[in-house]
């Protein structure tokens, strides 16, 4: 589904709840668990760390995001790579921060679903006659629903997506009212508000400042705010949003008050927690209502789960289009918008999630590896943004205002969470580093692998292809022959698929087509145009497709033909005397020119690695035709090796046969 980016409406501001506010929505199932944790409970560290909270939600998520990164649509679009794609042409290096932050939200939606979910299954052990729930219960409990969850993505979301948003609106309410029944347990909470208590806090609660790590917590969902804006409008989402924070900043509060008047002074470890019950998300609820809170808290953690596995498909698709990523398989499980399936990253994140809950078990020691994958897209975000800003000749100094200002904010925030490392902190860097090797690889080897492609002038090749295709000594290779070609200027074409045509195995066809596919910055423009290089015998077409928009070169070919076909552009009756007077239509034949690393290679080390990496990757990802969305019957793959630095000279020396 996907609104108008300017236009509010009930059932966008229904959507938006549904879609996009799951990860901030239940971070109070764990934010105030994390700063409580091993800690006294005194006014200081609650309205200190309350008071960071509202602060935190306010610079962060309200103005940062609802306010200002918004603002930077690509044609109704948000996302990292949908503002790495605004701003790309300004500085080549900015493709280093898309791809860090692109690799940090995959990171960060692996970590994202066994967090929110066991927080959740936990609340069961609020309960008196299940206080002495064994750790191994709940984790068997949760990889039971990760299971369900992983294996359902292949059928999409399109049906039980439409009740994501009343199921959202009643977490959301059911937050506000157990937060006000909480209210007036301690008036002096409100004091909060006022960011003194926060500054206070800092300076003089011991090691306040890497409680940060823990605050955090509270706004990690506010990039699925700029990554959904395709899908639910900017007005929607700033909107509803005020809904959101008022009922999280109600809850906070209640969670806040309750503790100061029901522990204050108490010391909660790990066994004080267990034997008193003590989780300051599930003590706001009356017992009798614990286990549907549970169940709705469970619920609320699957669809935050389900917007993070979505924003990873859409995302993988992005860079995919980008050339930052290699080719995966996607499939379209509806006809829903923006629905798709990508089974390698579905399998890549289950793995990477059941290892998540099997690793730490417990929700309080996801806390450590919570929060930094997130961070580090925060600060590329914050990167790209403000290239945004001087495109759209904003005035410099509040350019550098907002950068230094958010420099600031998130860099204290960074090294707060990276004092977790040791604890957990390393497993979303492992993965995060992963995720971005395996895009840099694809880049860099991208532009080696450029070094070598070498075009030719088209003109300087016709008539000698128009005395082949006229050559009856040859046997015809196809009727019309198609390669794919990377050439951005008409009149050329690369010299391999001018080998392959005329000197490697002659290749006799009718009519010769040149394809190129042009990926735009906009997400889904579909068009395309017809160069009649010689009328009927050679013809280029070019398709010029959005970055979201799936290349199916074989369907949208044939479209193409059948319009060229209806114009009287074109002739497509095979040319064979028996077959052209039964009006015979002429085969097709794709021609895909597949690269291997040729041995023949002088490169410097770093090089060399990188190559090896990239076809090493290529084995196990799409092939170009699939990639293409070719039909595999009429497609001819040539392979040709790939000599990016040739070796110069060969030591030999010749010795003469004795007289």
């Amino acid at each position: 589904m996907k609104a108008s980016t300017n236009k509010m409406t009930a059932a966008g501001l229904l959507v938006a709840l549904g879609i996009i506010y799951g990860d901030i929505g239940t971070s109070p199932l764990y934010v105030f668990n994390a700063i409580i944790g091993n800690r006294e409970i005194n006014e200081l560290l609650v309205i200190g760390s309350l008071s960071c909270i509202i602060w935190t939600l306010t610079l962060q998520t309200t103005i940062k995001y609802v306010v200002l990164i918004l603002r930077a649509d690509n044609r109704g679009e948000g996302g990292t790579f949908a503002l790495f794609a605004l701003v790309r042409r300004r500085r080549k290096w900015l493709v280093i921060p898309a791809m860090i932050g692109g690799a940090a939200m995959i990171a960060d939606g692996i970590i994202t679903p066994p967090m929110t979910i066991t927080s959740a299954v936990e609340g069961l052990s609020i309960l008196p006659s299940l206080r002495h729930m064994s750790t191994n219960t709940v984790v068997i409990i949760v990889l039971c629903i990760l299971s369900a969850f992983f294996f359902l993505q292949q059928f999409g979301t399109a049906s039980i997506g439409k009740v994501f948003g009343p199921i959202m609106f009643l977490w959301f309410t059911m937050l506000a009212i157990f937060g006000i029944g909480h209210l007036f347990d301690d008036i002096s909470i409100f004091r909060a508000l006022s960011p003194h208590y926060a500054i206070d806090f800092l300076i003089r609660y011991p090691h306040g400042f890497w409680l940060l790590g823990a605050v955090f917590l509270c706004t990690t969902g506010a990039e699925a705010l700029y990554s959904d804006l395709g899908h639910c409008g900017r007005e929607n989402i700033r909107v509803s949003w005020m809904y959101v924070k008022l009922c999280l900043l109600l809850n906070y509060f209640g969670q806040g008050a309750y503790l100061l008047s029901h522990h204050n002074g108490l010391t909660v470890t790990e066994s004080v927690k267990k034997t008193l019950g003590i989780n300051a998300f599930f003590n706001l609820m009356p017992e009798w209502f614990i286990v549907p809170g549970v169940i709705i808290a469970t619920t609320a953690a699957i669809i935050a789960s389900q917007a993070m596995i979505s924003g990873a498909y859409t995302l993988i698709s992005e860079a995919m289009r980008l050339n930052l990523w290699p080719k995966v398989k996607i499939r379209y499980p509806s006809e829903a918008k923006g629905q798709l399936f990508i089974p390698a990253i579905n399998s890549l994140m289950f793995v990477g999630c059941i290892g998540v809950v099997l690793y730490f078990q417990q929700s309080s020691r996801m806390e450590a590896a919570y929060g930094l994958a997130i961070i580090v897209t925060m600060l590329t975000t914050t990167i790209l943004f403000a290239n945004y800003l001087v495109l759209k000749r904003i005035r410099p100094v509040w350019v550098y205002i907002f950068i230094a200002g958010y420099l600031t904010i998130e860099i204290a925030y960074l090294i707060a969470l990276l004092a977790k490392f040791v604890h957990g902190g390393y497993i979303t860097v492992m993965i995060g580093g992963l995720m971005f090797m395996v895009m840099y690889v694809w880049y860099r080897a991208r532009k080696i692998k450029n070094r070598y492609v070498e075009f030719v002038r088209m003109e300087h090749y016709i008539p000698k292809m128009q005395e082949l295709s006229a050559d009856r000594s040859i046997a015809k290779y196809a009727t019309h022959l198609i390669y794919l070609t990377s050439a951005d200027n008409p009149k050329e074409i690369e010299h391999k698929i001018i080998y392959s045509i005329l000197n490697k195995k002659p290749k006799r066809a009718d009519i010769y087509w040149f394809v190129h596919v042009d990926t735009l910055d906009d997400p889904y423009t579909a068009e395309y145009k017809v160069e009649h290089i010689i009328p009927n015998d050679i013809i280029r077409i070019d398709f010029r497709l959005g970055f979201r928009i799936q290349p199916r070169i074989n369907i949208m070919f044939k479209k193409v033909v059948e319009d060229l076909v209806v114009n009287n552009e074109v002739n497509i009756i095979s040319r064979y005397e028996s077959l052209a007077s039964s009006n015979t239509v002429g085969d097709f034949q794709f021609m895909v020119m597949e690269k291997y690393l040729s041995p023949d290679n002088d490169l410097p080390f770093m090089e060399k690695i990188t190559m090896k990496l990239h076809f090493l990757i290529k084995q196990i990802s799409l092939s170009e035709e699939k990639g293409f969305g070719l039909d595999l019957s009429n497609v001819t793959v040539e392979k040709f090796p790939l000599i990016v630095a040739p070796l110069t000279s060969v030591k030999l020396n010749r010795i003469q046969d004795p007289e």
